[in-house]
Order: structure tokens, then sequence, then C-alpha cells
């Protein structure tokens, strides 16, 4: 059955919140590229990621500003393509921090200097189960929910 905008709108939404890892695609700058799980925290409006800022992904976040994030299997995808803003420990709000910890049992807090948070704020999100939903996978435009 092919789902209509707003049941796949739901349904990333949900998947936001419900998954504990994701794909974080980012490119060094000599454009290699690199592809790695992390945990994440969905606030409802944004993705937020922590990792080491010596690490290639840390750096390429912080000097880039931009990632494509995935979710899911090859026949049910998820990509979310968005601007990325690097926080230290004492710059990320109490309140992601703690959804954080409560999310995935780590408190990052605790990791030390080295580890940077990384809030990306989506500006397009495609999702689409296998080919028959390929039509009308764009969800969400330069930041805005599509509309029916």
């Amino acid at each position: 059955m092919i789902r209509d905008r707003a049941r796949r709108i739901e349904d990333v939404r949900a998947r936001l919140h419900q998954e504990l890892d994701l794909w974080v695609a980012s490119a060094g700058p000599g454009g290699t590229p690199y592809l790695v799980p992390l945990s994440f925290l969905w606030d409802g409006a944004d993705v937020w990621l922590v990792t080491r800022l010596s690490h290639p992904t840390g750096r390429n976040l912080a000097a880039s500003g931009r990632t494509r994030l995935a979710l899911g299997d090859t026949r049910d995808v998820v990509l979310l393509d968005g601007e990325v803003a690097a926080y230290t420990h004492d710059e990320v709000p109490d309140a992601v921090a703690e959804g954080f910890r409560a999310k995935t049992g780590w408190d990052a807090r605790r990791a030390g200097p080295a580890y940077r948070w990384f809030r990306v704020r989506p500006s397009d999100v495609r999702a689409w189960h296998e080919e028959p939903e390929l039509p009308g996978r764009r969800l969400m435009t330069d930041g805005e929910w599509a509309a029916d």
C-alpha cells in the first residue's frame, strides 16, 4: 500500500523519536566521504548528535556545516539533509543533554571536552518505502514540511 504524504510525515516523525541510531554522512576537505552510525536525539525540530571533534565526522560536521542523515534499510528509506551547528557541553541545552542521556543511556556531558554536540536542522527530508513510493518522496523543502 502506498502511503499518502501525511502518513509518510507521521511515520518519519515516529521513527525519529523511536530509533536509537542513524547514519551520518560527511566529507573531508579533500572530498573523502565518511559514513558512520551515531546515536541521536530528535527534539521535535532538530536532530542532536555527539562525537569527538578529533574524529573525521566531528571535524567534517564542524567545518562544513552540512550533513546527510539516513534511517532505515534499502526498502524503507528516510534521508535528511541539514545545516549543522556545533556546541560544547556548556552550550548544549540541558533538556537536550538530558533527553539524549535518557534515550541512549549515555551521559555525553561526562565524556570530557574532546566531544562536541552537533545540532542538525533538517532542510530537506525524503522518505519512501520501495519503488512505488518514489513519486512524492520529498516531504520537507527549505525546512518546511510539505502540505497535502
